[in-house]
């Protein structure tokens, strides 16, 4: 079910550097290095492919961003923000490599 835009707002207080962009939640990671980047997007689709739920995956160099969106409930619902707290942990761990 897509969350109202206050629910949005709320869930967004608990995820440092995330952005709401129209049907959109995103946030850029930085890396050490590219290497580190590809490896922490192997990572995230791990994540995506057990949850079946799958970002947009941008990398540039040492930076990767990320944005969530439910495409079948026609904006963002709890498994946007689920999957990007997950995300958070893992960046968080710097278990990447």
């Amino acid at each position: 079910m897509r969350l109202p835009h206050d629910e949005i707002e709320r869930r967004l207080t608990g995820l440092p550097g995330w952005q709401h962009e129209d049907q959109f939640i995103r946030k850029r990671f930085g890396f050490a290095s590219f290497a580190d980047a590809v490896s922490f997007v192997n990572r995230v689709a791990e994540i995506a492919e057990r949850r079946n739920h799958h970002p947009f995956i941008s990398i540039d160099y040492k930076y990767v961003t990320l944005r969530f969106t439910t495409w079948h409930a026609g904006g963002l619902t709890s498994e946007d923000f689920d999957e990007a707290e997950e995300i958070e942990r893992l960046y968080a761990s710097k278990e990447t490599t």
